[in-house]
């Protein structure tokens, strides 16, 4: 395989692994660091957590599109790279520091960093596989490029379970940080391999300037963004809801004044990409509910004891969460905590009656006074990068299987075939709901392993698949910031995956809250079923 593609592909491969490294041990220890009672953490109710969560993750993907934009018109891809990775290495280090004030400006620099560094390697990769020699092993160049994504997804919960368990929640931002500053290490190691890709491109003349982007689409979204965040009440459920809706208003309008304004050639493959975008929020919506709706799954529903043979080399990995079962103690809630801790200058002490025995059936307590050993929560942020690791030379060979028989299916087929797979694998968590009696005892682990598993065979049918389309379709000049709008429809999916997220102590039976994702999920793959015919036209079109 090394000998098909490119030199460029493995400094690639590992810069986006270190990158991605740094980026998931931070957001798999996000949420649990902000709800946390008991070890340090925030102590936010889960609402607020979140809406935090969503809010973050939305901009961390809205900033592409300047970023994107800067890269393509003025600054080029490796300085954008660069500068995108030291500011977001900064950022995951400052978390580790206390009070408000560094968590802001922490996450900040985080989204802004992002904004410079994710859409600018995946664009000089396409760059790097436009050479003819290498233009039919595009799909399987992003396939291999996404894999590397989850090398670094996979083995930093590890790190980030380990660090937080032996030592505190900042020793674990500190090694994002530094995963994060070995990307960029290995990215100019290898910059001699990917030096002609990194070309600006000519504007044409029906191409907004610099400066009527910013006046007419940045500053009408940040001002937007500002009266939704003022308006009484909430339209969208919350003040940051509201802002980031009324902000990315005007972003998207830019994309589709893209199409008004696009030449012959041109309208036709943007109007494709703008559709996959529009329905791509979707996708993103039930996807990133890894770190917020499955995560109180693990860590509230699923029954996380360690088997006995296991729990000596689980602590010395520092896998392990240990919590003692205090029979006769008052069972102390999470906001009960907050409101003894707000109304008391003295620190509160961790409550004895932890919440995870509260589904527990009685017969299955331990005893008074005993301790049982937990599998660290986010341990199961790691489940669908290992699926990930595992399938992605399976879907790759079993494509390439039908590629040598001429029946590979087009990209939009395969577009279709992750959208429904996705629908299925909510299915899956609404059988978990019913096998655990709606939560009134723990759920099995192997069920959210096998969620995952579902919807990662569905993610690897979409996400890279997403990426190799913007590359092929998108016009020359454009490339990067339409790579801007792939991140601007995963940024508005983002958010909507903290909107339903935040809903989830309303449902009372968790399996409506799943079958709610489900309709969506299967609704969205009719649309893009109904929308192939005219996408494979287009691809066709364009030798893609």
């Amino acid at each position: 395989m090394a000998r098909k593609h490119p030199k460029a592909l493995p400094y690639l491969f590992l810069s986006e692994m270190w990158e991605r490294f740094g980026f998931y041990l931070m957001l798999g220890i996000f949420f649990l660091y902000m709800t946390d009672t008991q070890k340090g953490g925030m102590a936010l109710d889960r609402k607020e957590a979140s809406d935090i969560f969503g809010t973050f993750i939305a901009l961390v993907y809205l900033t592409p599109f300047i970023g994107g934009l800067l890269a393509d018109r003025v600054l080029g891809y490796k300085f954008s790279i660069t500068f995108g990775g030291i500011l977001m290495g900064l950022g995951y280090c400052g978390l580790a520091l206390p009070g408000m004030t560094a968590f802001y400006t922490s996450m900040l620099l985080i989204i802004v960093g992002n904004g410079f560094f994710k859409p600018n390697i995946s664009t000089i990769l396409g760059n790097v596989y436009n050479d003819p020699q290498y233009k039919d092993l595009k799909d399987s160049g992003y396939n291999i490029f996404y894999m590397g994504i989850n090398i670094g997804a996979f083995i930093c919960n590890f790190f980030g379970a380990y660090l937080r368990n032996e030592f505190s929640w900042g020793y674990a931002f500190m090694a994002a940080g530094i995963g994060m500053f070995i990307g960029v290490i290995i990215f100019w190691i290898g910059a001699k391999h990917y030096a002609h890709a990194d070309v600006r491109k000519p504007v044409n003349p029906e191409d907004m300037s610099l400066s009527k982007i910013f006046g007419i689409v940045l500053l009408p979204a940040v001002l937007a963004g500002y009266i939704g965040w003022i308006l009484p009440g909430n339209i969208f459920g919350s003040d940051s809801t509201d802002a980031f809706i009324f902000g990315a208003l005007p972003v998207a309008g830019f994309y589709v004044s893209l199409l008004v304004r696009s030449n012959k050639e041109d309208r036709r493959p943007i109007a494709a990409l703008l559709a996959v975008f529009a329905v791509a929020i979707v996708f993103w919506a039930i996807f990133k509910q890894n770190g917020t709706a499955l995560t109180i799954w693990a860590e509230n529903y699923t029954d996380r004891e360690i088997p006995e043979a296991l729990i000596a080399p689980a602590k010395t990995l520092g896998m392990v969460q240990e919590v003692q079962f205090v029979k006769d103690s008052v069972p102390l809630s999470d906001e009960q905590f907050r409101m003894a801790r707000d109304a008391s200058d003295k620190p509160i002490k961790t409550f004895d009656y932890p919440v995870y025995f509260k589904n527990v059936p009685p017969e299955k307590l331990p005893a008074d006074g005993a301790s049982v050993n937990l599998i660290s929560t986010e341990l199961f942020q790691s489940v669908n990068p290992f699926w990930v690791v595992l399938l992605t030379p399976v879907v790759v060979a079993f494509f390439g299987f039908l590629k040598r028989r001429k029946k590979e299916p087009s990209t939009p087929w395969k577009i279709f075939y992750g959208f429904f797979i996705t629908a299925l694998s909510t299915l899956v968590m609404v059988g978990a709901t019913f096998a655990c009696h709606n939560g009134l005892e723990k759920s099995s682990m192997m069920w959210l392993v096998a969620g995952y598993g579902v919807i990662t065979i569905g993610e690897l049918c979409l996400s890279p698949m997403a990426l190799s389309l913007v590359s092929k379709l998108s016009p020359p000049r454009l490339t990067a910031l339409m790579m801007g709008g792939w991140f601007l429809s995963t940024s508005i999916g983002n958010k909507m995956s903290g909107v339903l997220a935040s809903m989830w102590d309303g449902y009372e039976h968790k399996a409506n809250f799943f079958g709610v994702n489900f309709v969506l999920a299967l609704i969205t793959a009719l649309i893009i079923l109904f929308m192939i015919k005219w996408l494979n036209k287009i691809v066709k079109e364009h030798g893609a």
